[in-house]
């Protein structure tokens, strides 16, 4: 009842505050902290991070009317688990029930915006929000996204399908910041997908100038503004409390001045806003590890300011961001929209466009989408486990853990300074290092989980590969697991040691293959496979291998092998004359042709409308500035070139392999013409796809780049006779496409026109497109009519003090390898491949030997095809998760809120029954007459060989809300639209039967029904 009449004189006094007229000032006390960046997690910890949570509670518990917003869930939750007393728990269980802590964006990190793919997006928050959902019975519903680099059209989209109100952002172009404030146009109402439109608009705040800090500068004093704490000391807080550049104490003497500086910070930029709500963010970068200091002196400053209101024109208070929302939507205005416009590249000056970070650390952002991948296939690999095996020897709490390292490892790197690769060295390789750990934690998982339930003997399997003995005639097993809801016809590689080999499948029956020298060894070869696999289906082959060379077609089985042709080394100097000798490599879809007088791809046709179109692929290079007394540099972040980009090379070998699976097509590029080494590789495999299910249009390419020189930024760049006019179309995050036309500047044009590339990017004219789709995030660009180039690597120096202090200046020594898939052919047939090309690129077949080289298994009566039946969605819907979280909270709300307040906790045993599944249509509205439409899906009939499905329930994305309960603000707006909340679309009496339209992400719990064995 206390705490009641103390919200109801809240209130009044907000109502009042308003209704005098003067500016309402919401104060917002937070700290911004960096799961990474220059710091590795451990040191932050140490330094900071845990004593913000520690003394934040503290404080925050004396009085009533402070507030706190915590954002990232990763520091929070190692506090947590690791550092929080159980009296500090209660504290926070009691001050997040007030409102006066609040949990806001919630995810484990603030995702990067850029580079980012959508599922690894969804992943992130998904662990953040099941965490706070399970433990304190909260779902974050509101944004604070005020540090990535530029603001992507796709997160508005998921924010507002994750149930989130508003929506806040920071970074986007300066001089677009510039026009907004002045025009008060900060605020506005986003419908980030153009298919979606208002059924997931929500309202968005950019932040003014002063972005998430408030002002450091006070004439009075050379301290750090209103940061009475200071500055964070690594690696050890100081004994003593006294940090470094502690601002000077509010006392009688400094009161008014302090004061003085608030309010005219305040009405500078109340005045950039249309309501008199003025959002005060009060910290910064690791700020509040002492919050006595920070709300001691702040305390009576805000008393102070209140107390002569009328002179000041302002009234301030400790808000959270629920709060100032709150206030801004009840002042019922009528909001502008924006459509499915991003807010990418984004630059903070003239020179300074932060466009590089799309392309560096080019290994880590591979390992990352690696690791990404390897988890889905283990998430839904272990569902069917489960779910097949209720009681079988894989123990269930032992993978589950396995699953959550990796979880963990992949949401951390999505930070905005991890995956962009803009930290420092040794936090690029900490998140190398959780990767890689939770990936090897994986694997051994999938290995349980392919032995185990088919009774091979695994100690004799373990024994092979510590005992490994070489005989003449030895067997290899492989299982091939596909991780997508598609049936798939595909060619795999697995590289091996003996130059014959004959392949068979489960039943017994040889398989098509090719073996050839290895692209990247001398002493390994190259086995590529011709398989076909179910949806969500694993099959096993035995490849069987000897030294000898075969003679005849029973000896050598269904195995081609392939002998290459090299051609000799051209000197770009002697290319006078081109396009004498042109060379064919042919399949289904294609016709190549290759320039003997240069040994560079000269031209393709597409063969469905025999139109050619002249394509040629070299690299270049950027060449960077190193000193900033000569001008703007190119660092972590930024790109900034002055001049074009010059050839990276001075002479090209070629090699042709013609082969009855893959045709391949190394080229090698060489800095100066006599080097023994090249520089940089294409290697291009054509698909030999006659009379076969595999589909033939993907040009699969490779390449090798590096060690690059210093102050080299190195493109991919494949030109053409399109006449694209230089417009470029990008991915935003994998989810949706954005047109990119070519833009003069008065400075910084070449940087201003890179763009981020996820997953996709193309260019077209009337009559063809050209599409490139990644492994990985690049930079990609449009400096030419018909061009398309993509940023593969840099290697930078420059000795601007605060690059070196911070060891920022990216002197990246790798080799990296990226891999590309092209294709080519009309608009109407590319629209239809591009988006499911893209996701088998991410998702490819894990291929995981079983043993090592040995003398064969006794021959056995082949057992057949595995008896695990598929699980097939129709070809525009992408199965997104299916896994088990493991979260233990009741899918009723009320229930769930109950336990929480009860003080009981919850059950330590994991909830290993619910089964989360996300499904999302590929396709835009308009993309193509048939793969647009809406899809009827029974999920019953879906899933039947998973299990038999007994409970669907419908929930938000990240699943913390049923969707029937989840209500929505809904805002004004200029074409008088307001969004319908609706719940699942169900049809008839059909409890299963779910509808999906264009660009929709629908989430489930499943329940399955008991098997009898």
């Amino acid at each position: 009842m206390i705490y009641l009449a103390l919200c109801v004189f809240y209130l009044c006094c907000c109502c009042s505050h308003g209704a005098s007229g003067g500016i309402q000032t919401f104060v917002l006390p937070h700290s911004h902290m960096d799961v990474g960046w220059v710091y590795t997690i451990q040191e932050s910890m140490h330094a900071y991070a845990a004593n913000v949570y520690s003394s934040v509670t503290e404080e925050l518990s004396k009085a009533s009317d402070r507030r706190f917003i915590a954002v990232e869930q990763e520091f929070f939750r190692l506090w947590w688990d690791r550092v929080a007393t159980s009296t500090q728990k209660k504290q926070v269980q009691q001050l997040v029930k007030e409102g006066r802590l609040e949990f806001i964006l919630g995810g484990q990190v603030m995702h990067d915006e850029a580079v980012t793919d959508l599922e690894d997006q969804i992943l992130q928050m998904t662990e953040g929000h099941g965490f706070l959902y399970e433990t304190f019975g909260v779902r974050p519903e509101f944004s604070w996204h005020v540090d990535p680099f530029g603001a992507s059209a796709t997160t508005p989209v998921l924010f507002a399908l994750a149930g989130f109100n508003a929506h806040l952002v920071s970074r986007v172009d300066y001089d677009l910041k510039d026009d907004m404030q002045k025009e008060k146009k900060l605020q506005f109402v986003w419908r980030g997908s153009s298919s979606l439109k208002e059924k997931q608009q929500i309202f968005t705040h950019i932040m003014d100038q002063f972005s998430y800090c408030t002002p450091s500068h006070l004439n009075f004093s050379n301290s750090s503004g209103f940061y009475w704490n200071g500055v964070a000391l690594f690696p050890d807080p100081p004994k003593d409390g006294v940090y470094p550049n502690m601002s000077l104490p509010v006392t009688k003497d400094t009161l008014h001045a302090y004061a003085q500086v608030m309010v005219e910070n305040i009405k500078q930029r109340a005045a950039w806003f249309r309501t008199n709500q003025v959002l005060w963010p009060w910290g910064c970068d690791k700020q509040f590890y002492n919050s006595s200091v920070q709300f001691n002196n702040m305390d009576p400053l805000m008393k102070y300011i209140n107390q002569n209101s009328h002179e000041f024109g302002v009234t301030v208070q400790y808000a959270s961001l629920s709060e100032y929302f709150q206030a801004v939507h009840q002042s019922d205005l009528v909001w502008e929209l924006r459509g499915n416009e991003d807010f990418l590249p984004y630059s903070t000056e003239p020179h300074q466009a932060w466009t590089g970070f799309y392309a560096s650390r080019n290994v880590l952002k591979g390992v990352a989408r690696q690791a990404s991948s390897q988890l889905h296939a283990a998430e839904t690999l272990f569902t069917r486990y489960r779910l097949t095996f209720p009681d079988g020897p894989v123990a269930k709490v032992w993978a589950l853990d396995k699953l959550r390292t990796l979880r963990w490892a992949v949401s951390e790197v999505q930070h905005h300074d991890g995956i962009t690769g803009t930290e420092s060295p040794k936090v690029a390789d900490m998140y190398v290092q959780h990767l890689v750990q939770g990936m090897m934690g994986v694997e051994e998982l999938l290995a349980a989980l392919f032995l185990l339930p088919h009774n091979l003997d695994m100690s004799s399997v373990l024994d092979s590969v510590y005992h490994r003995k070489v005989h003449r005639s030895l067997g290899q097993h492989v299982i091939v697991y596909n991780p997508l809801a598609w049936n798939i016809t595909t060619i795999i590689n697995v590289t091996v040691t003996f130059q014959n080999a004959t392949v068979f499948d489960d039943e017994g029956r040889p398989v098509p293959a090719q073996i050839q020298t290895s692209a990247q060894s001398n002493v390994t070869f190259d086995l590529f496979m011709r398989v076909e696999l179910g949806g969500l289906q694993h099959r096993k082959y035995l490849i069987k291998f000897s030294d000898r060379k075969c003679a005849g077609r029973s000896k050598c089985g269904r195995t081609y092998v392939a002998k290459g042709v090299r051609f000799e080394r051209r000197r770009v100097r002697d290319w006078t004359r081109t396009g004498r000798r042109l060379l064919p490599v042919l399949n289904d879809c294609y016709k190549l042709m290759f320039d003997q007088d240069t040994n560079l791809l000269h031209s393709i046709t597409y063969l469905e409308e025999k139109r050619r179109v002249s394509v040629s692929q070299d690299f270049w290079e950027y060449h960077a500035n190193g000193d900033v007394g000569a001008g703007p540099i190119s660092d972590n972040y930024i790109f900034s070139s002055s001049r074009s980009a010059v050839r990276a090379y001075q002479a090209v070998e070629m090699e042709i392999i013609p082969g009855k699976i893959v045709s391949e097509i190394r080229q090698y590029f060489y800095r100066e013409e006599n080097d023994k080494d090249y520089a940089y590789s294409i290697t291009t495999r054509v698909p030999e796809c006659f009379g076969t299910m595999l589909r033939c249009h993907r040009l699969e390419q490779t390449y090798s780049l590096g060690s690059l020189l210093l102050n080299t930024e190195v493109v991919l760049r494949t030109s053409t006779d399109l006449k694209s006019n230089r417009t470029l179309f990008t991915d935003d995050n994998g989810y949706q496409m954005m047109k990119r036309p070519y833009r003069e500047f008065i400075n910084n044009t070449i940087a201003r026109n890179y763009f981020p590339m996820v997953r996709t990017a193309y260019i077209q004219d009337d009559l063809s497109r050209l599409v490139l789709l990644s492994d990985r995030a690049h930079g990609v660009s449009s400096q030419a009519s018909g061009q398309l180039e993509v940023m593969l690597h840099r290697r930078l120096w420059n000795n601007q003090p605060w690059n070196l202090g911070y060891n920022l200046t990216l002197n990246d020594s790798s080799v990296v390898r990226p891999t590309l898939w092209m294709m080519l052919g009309s608009i109407s047939t590319t629209s239809r491949l591009y988006q499911r090309e893209a996701v088998e690129l991410q998702h490819r077949p894990v291929i995981m030997p079983i043993d090592q080289p040995q003398k064969p298994w006794p021959e056995k009566k082949p057992r057949g095809r595995s008896a695990v039946r598929s699980v097939v969605l129709p070809p525009n819907l992408h199965l997104l998760s299916l896994s088990i979280p493991g979260w233990n909270y009741s899918s009723d709300h009320d229930i769930h809120l109950r336990h929480v307040h009860s003080g009981v906790d919850l059950p330590s045993e994991p909830d290993f029954d619910r089964v989360l599944l996300r499904i999302m249509h590929l396709f835009e509205e308009g993309d193509d007459p048939e793969l647009s439409k809406p899809v009827t899906v029974n999920l019953k009939e879906v899933l039947q060989s998973v299990g038999e499905v007994k409970v669907v329930e419908e929930r938000s994305l990240t699943g913390t809300w049923n969707i029937n309960r989840l209500q929505r603000w809904k805002w004004k707006t200029v074409d008088n639209l307001e969004a319908e909340n609706k719940g699942s679309e169900k049809h008839g009496n059909e409890t299963f039967t779910v509808t999906i339209s264009p660009k929709e992400i629908r989430t489930f719990f499943i329940h399955f029904g008991s098997k009898d064995f």
